[in-house]
Parts: C-alpha cells; structure tokens; sequence
C-alpha cells in the first residue's frame, strides 16, 4: 500500500516542476494533464527544451518503488492460495504475470522516451500486458478459494476490463502525432494508471485482511 501512495506523491511533484511543452505542442507552460504523457516526467530534456532533471528523477524513484511494491505483493500472495492445487496453479501463473509487471514499471522508469524510445514503448507494452494476465489469473485464483472474499475478484474483473479496452487503445487506437490523438492516449492513461493504483491499493488491503482472520 505504501508503494501506491509514494507514486501519487511523488509523481504530483514531478508534474509540477516539469518545466513544460507536449509532443504537439513544445510552447505549452508546465505540465497538462490531458495532454502531457506520465512518460514525459521520465524525460531528461522536456519537450520545451529545458532540463527536466528533477521530474525525472522523481518520476524514476516513483516507478521504481511502484515496481518493487508489485514485485514483493505477487511474491507473497499465492501464500493465502494453498487449500488446492487449483489456487496454487492459478496463483503461481498470477504471479508471474504480476512480477513481470513490476519489472516492466522498472524498466519504463530507466529508459526515457527522449533517450530510449523503442525500449520505453516495449516495456510499457509488456508491463500492461503481464497486468492483464495477472488480472485474470487471480480472477480464477480468489473464486476458487472458499473463504477468500468475491469482492476482491470482482475488482479485478472491473479492471481488467479496463486494462483491456486501454490495450486495444495504445495498440490499436489513434496515433499521438495530432492533439486528438495526444489527449485520448494520454487520458486513457492516467484513467489506466490510477485505475491500476487503485486497484492495487485494495487488493493490499484485502490481503492484509484476510491475513489477520482468526484461524479455524
């Protein structure tokens, strides 16, 4: 849970000291939210030509604590999912997904879009893939548990939907070189990011929970 709030902070103050300008428009003033990607305060040069040095490296710590935070969560969470093999099949490929998550969020925070671009696309690619997949493991993993609480499967239904419709989005949907195409992709972004934050904030929660029930 930890990892989920230091990202919402220290990402709101990279988008404050970002110095300004978007990939349609480099004469923009500081950072806008429907227009300006979260990969922009990963940059070392902003779009406007300035030094974007201290976004980026709070942009990089944020991720990278964000990354870590998925990584140890999908660690230990097939651990509440033993009863059956069934659970601990589904919870080990959840797992995987979700490890590989956390090392995509790493590698987008150490490839700028301005220095590694390829590199930048390919690990956003697979961090939001490997998301789904762990998305809908754990779907599968919480309805076979007997006792583990529905409501926790439920979100993640709500957002693997969402990741989905977010994926046809950057794969399939309109190319960020005109301003309409920089504010769909870049508010279906943040919608996903947040969505992704939040999402993980409760399943944290969830775990801790049912961590403390009393034992049979």
């Amino acid at each position: 849970m930890t990892s989920t709030l230091q990202f919402i902070v220290l990402t709101i103050i990279a988008m404050l000291v970002y110095p300004g300008g978007t990939l349609t428009d480099p004469t923009t003033e500081r950072y806008s939210f429907f227009t300006n990607f979260f990969s922009d305060l990963g940059t070392l040069t902003s779009y406007n030509g300035s030094s974007n040095l201290a976004a980026n490296v709070l942009f990089a710590t944020a991720l990278t604590g964000a990354g870590l935070g998925l990584i140890y969560f999908f660690a230990i969470f097939p651990m509440y999912f033993q009863e059956n093999r069934y659970g601990r099949f589904l919870s080990l490929l959840g797992s995987v997904c979700g490890v590989i998550t956390g090392l995509g969020y790493i590698g987008v925070a150490f490839t700028p879009a301005d220095q590694f671009i390829y590199f930048h696309i390919l690990f956003v690619q697979i961090a939001f893939s490997a998301f789904l997949g762990a998305a809908i493991f754990y779907t599968a993993t919480i309805f076979t548990h007997p006792d583990y609480p529905n409501q926790y499967a439920i979100v993640y239904i709500l957002f693997a939907v969402l990741l989905a419709v977010y994926l046809w989005l950057i794969f399939f949907g309109p190319d960020a070189d005109t301003l309409t195409g920089v504010q769909i992709q870049a508010t279906g972004q943040k919608i996903i990011v947040y969505a992704a934050i939040l999402t993980m904030f409760i399943q944290a929660y969830g775990a801790h929970q049912f961590g403390k029930r009393p034992l049979p």
